[in-house]
């Protein structure tokens, strides 16, 4: 699946630092079949131990999706978002039809064990 005759072709790297980050595109390496893309990309991107997995994808195997109507849905799913629902402009807007403002912080000293403190180390 390399490039005729020796001819470089692009390879993307994608990183991941350590055990459970996501992967991050690192940047991409030149070369002339996927075994040296693979070396390449090792001392690019994992030398100094800085990655802990490397992903290395020639570009051409690369799908791209850019078609606009296919990317934005014609109805509004943001609800279905990582993250739920943003609450915090709509309790905004609730809190000005209240003519109420936002509650005071918590106090630092606030515990969040529902009061089992371990009062030994104060």
């Amino acid at each position: 699946m390399g490039s005729p005759s020796g001819v470089l072709e692009p390879y993307e790297v994608f990183r991941q630092e350590k055990d459970g980050d996501p992967m991050k595109h690192g940047g991409n390496v030149m070369a002339p079949d996927p075994e040296l893309a693979l070396h390449y990309a090792r001392e690019m991107f994992s030398r100094r131990q800085e990655s802990v997995r490397l992903w290395v994808v020639r570009r051409a195997d690369i799908a791209v999706l850019d078609d606009l109507d296919l990317l934005q849905p014609p109805l509004d799913r943001s609800f279905k978002k990582p993250g739920g629902y943003v609450m915090r402009d709509k309790l905004a807007a609730a809190r000005d039809r209240a003519g109420t403002s936002k509650p005071a912080a918590r106090a630092e000293s606030h515990d969040r064990t529902g009061g089992r403190r371990d009062r030994r180390h104060e």
